[in-house]
């Protein structure tokens, strides 16, 4: 496939995205689309479609200054932000970047934005030094972020947000789980050092791939040795910490990451649930993979007559839905797609579902409030809550993973049923 059409797949991830679809959904149903996608178009393809989305403000404040007046056509528009991503962030040849936008953006209308947009480039292409240093003069243009999520930041987190902030930007490492039954870090990292492939050791099951590889590259991944897992998820499990002959509940539990850990750790009886059969379906791939079982359940959590058998839960993971903004550096799109009373509109969807969830627990088990959130509504003030709601309920241990190099952000808090 040539520049031109992956420039043109790309363009559309951005429409879809500002219609208010999701990044990973859009490229999945794009790729699944056009099959003659080579593995390298794919690659392209998904570094444009993400990159437009994790530097979207500076790239929409550099074309701006270089405009008279907004640009109406959406199409016209957002073909010059694929073309700036890749003349700013890519090693793409410049002449074919620009050459290739023209001639697509010369198909829109009666071709009246081939001239236009030809100026507007090799502009950039003058200019480009300046326009990037003007960006540090604009919040937006400056961290890439919508100025309400800049300001909740700053006032959740006004030690760290610079920090949070600069993670937001990077891209997200690719880190392994070792599965504890087979070998421990050390022992993989060897078998990785054999195939040339540089990693490094983040604690005694967790690796860190300093590039990232395809998994059919990665040594024993079809056998199920290891799996693909961000470092503050796996820190779920050990946590929860599961033990031999147990009852476990793993409540949303799609693709099914924190499920297969759990179940590396101990022989338990899992119960996985999710809303949505498809999702449900990535939990029972994993668990073949890793040659474990469990008892699925496609249903509401909250709905516990649908799927509990009335026998109480000695452990419950409660992954409960929230706005994913701990996430923001592996899915950019959703720092453009949130707004500010979001976090907490799910707030109190996780509490009918936490509260439903406390009736199948027995007495001296435990549940593990997890969100992959970093916002304080879904977070503390929801234990807070919870807590006061449920006298029988008491904390044991909180933790609050800020997103950093090494992980995504993550908020955890472990409770106890007296």
């Amino acid at each position: 496939m040539s520049l031109s059409q992956v420039q043109t797949l790309a363009t559309k991830t951005l429409l879809a995205v500002e219609s208010g679809k999701n990044l990973s959904d859009e490229l999945a149903y794009i790729i699944a689309q056009n099959p003659d996608l080579t593995a390298q178009d794919k690659g392209m393809l998904q570094d444009i479609a993400y990159g437009c989305q994790r530097f979207s403000g500076s790239l929409k404040y550099m074309l701006g200054k270089m405009l008279n007046k907004p640009i109406e056509n959406k199409a016209l528009e957002h073909y010059l932000l694929v073309a700036l991503y890749q003349l700013n962030h890519t090693r793409n040849a410049p002449h074919a970047v620009v050459n290739e936008a023209v001639d697509n953006i010369a198909k829109i209308g009666r071709g009246q934005y081939r001239s236009f947009a030809n100026a507007i480039l090799r502009r950039f292409l003058r200019e480009k030094d300046g326009l990037n240093k003007a960006c540090k003069f604009d919040d937006v243009a400056k961290h890439n972020l919508p100025i309400w999520l800049q300001k909740t930041l700053q006032n959740q987190y006004p030690k760290h947000w610079h920090n949070m902030v600069t993670a937001f930007q990077s891209h997200p490492p690719l880190t392994l789980r070792v599965n504890c039954r087979h070998m421990n870090a050390e022992q993989y990292l060897q078998l990785l050092q054999e195939l040339e492939i540089p990693a490094k050791q983040l604690d005694d099951y967790a690796i860190r791939i300093a590039t990232p590889v395809p998994v059919s590259q990665l040594p024993k991944f079809a056998e199920g040795v290891v799996s693909v897992q961000d470092f503050g998820a796996q820190q779920a499990a050990y946590l929860l910490n599961p033990q031999n002959g147990e009852r476990v509940l793993d409540a949303c539990a799609a693709p099914g990451g924190k499920t297969g850990h759990i179940l590396e750790m101990a022989d338990c009886a899992v119960t996985a649930l999710d809303i949505d059969n498809k999702r449900l379906a990535r939990v029972q791939e994993n668990l073949d993979r890793l040659h474990f079982q469990a008892a699925l359940h496609c249903a509401p959590a909250e709905n516990v007559v649908d799927w509990w058998d009335g026998v109480p839960f000695d452990a419950i993971l409660a992954d409960v839905p929230c706005t994913a903004s701990g996430t923001i550096k592996r899915n950019p799109d959703i720092k453009w797609l949130r707004r500010p009373t979001d976090a907490l509109k799910t707030a109190r969807q996780q509490e009918a579902m936490l509260d439903e969830l406390w009736k199948t627990l027995k007495s001296g088990g435990r549940m593990l409030l997890a969100t992959c959130s970093i916002f304080e509504e879904e977070n503390q003030l929801q234990r807070e809550k919870f807590l006061r709601r449920h006298e029988d309920a008491v904390l044991k241990e909180e933790k609050t993973l800020l997103p950093s190099e090494k992980q995504d952000g993550f908020y955890y808090a472990l409770i106890e049923k007296k």
